[in-house]
């Protein structure tokens, strides 16, 4: 398992390093550039930001200093943000974006899970039918259709809760945030689970159990093991997802997550600040994969690595 580990973590290398690469031309190859204004600055003026910043030296020149700079763990300023590194930045986001995302990863296992198990042993039932409809809403419904709806419902007819904003993460200011981002994944959760638990309540260990007449806790318990295995699959991508933060749902609940400062930085050109939330969202992606392949070898006897 180590040299599992070992391995993973020296592949990961080289493909956060193509991440990097494409990201960082991607962004020059765009047309703007940080500094362009409605009303453009005097040449003198935008000469001198661009001296300031490295932006008039040779395109390969700047990458090459942008790849030492990152190994030594600067990210550089924000050309938007002024005042603060692309590192204070996304260290004040990360907190916001990894709290939402923890809780909705949670409510989603939790309700989703036990969703599916209802489903799978009231196959065909009215039951069934009802979670098969609810995840069919969940995964079509998008999240910017979901949020402003809950918005004038929750916030603005009955205000039960605010519409937005952070509130140094007052827990009413966090429900409707969690809940939207939570949706989508309770419904894949749910359709997930109860069609791998079908699978299992029918396969050859658990008709030995029922055969040697454990009960139905018991039974449920051994087939959720072996069917909680492709959930295992889809939350890896989908937590580092959520952890780095919802570009929809950050923007929409005003919310000073990482999502927010990437769409921010995007919009005025912000090379930096795009750059530096797509090595942290790399490195979750990579990271979370990594995690879910050792959870499957200790979830799943058959599973080896050499």
């Amino acid at each position: 398992m180590v040299l599992f580990v070992l391995r993973r973590f020296l592949s990961a290398i080289p493909t956060l390093f193509v991440v990097v690469t494409l990201s960082f031309f991607l962004m020059r190859v765009a047309p703007g550039g940080p500094f362009d204004l409605e009303q453009p600055l005097e040449a003198k003026i935008m000469e001198n930001l661009n001296r300031a910043f490295g932006l008039d030296r040779p395109l390969i020149e700047q990458y090459g200093r942008y790849l030492l700079n990152l190994l030594s763990g600067d990210l550089g300023p924000s050309f938007y943000i002024r005042d603060f590194s692309v590192a204070e930045i996304l260290l004040k986001g990360l907190p916001v974006s990894m709290t939402l995302g923890s809780l909705a990863i949670l409510l989603a296992l939790v309700v989703g899970t036990t969703l599916g198990v209802i489903a799978s042993l009231r196959q065909n039932s009215g039951v069934d039918y009802a979670v098969i409809g609810f995840a069919t809403a969940g995964v079509t419904i998008p999240n910017f259709v979901v949020a402003p709806l809950f918005q004038i419902i929750f916030g603005l007819m009955l205000s039960w809760l605010p519409v937005g904003g952070w509130n140094n993460g007052a827990v009413r200011n966090i429900i409707l945030p969690v809940i939207v981002l939570a949706l989508p994944q309770i419904a894949v959760v749910a359709r997930m689970t109860r069609a791998s638990m079908i699978e299992a309540l029918r396969s050859d260990h658990v008709r030995t159990l029922r055969s040697l007449g454990m009960g139905q806790r018991v039974i449920v318990l051994h087939a959720l093991r072996g069917a909680i295995l492709p959930i295992m699959s889809y939350l890896g991508p989908t937590a580092a997802a959520l952890l780095t933060g919802s570009v929809v749902v950050e923007t929409i609940f005003g919310l000073p997550g990482i999502g927010r400062y990437f769409v921010e930085g995007a919009l005025n050109r912000d090379y930096t600040l795009v750059m530096g939330t797509v090595v942290v969202v790399a490195i979750f992606v990579l990271l979370f994969n990594m995690i879910v392949d050792i959870l499957y070898a200790l979830l799943d006897p058959r599973v080896r690595y050499e």
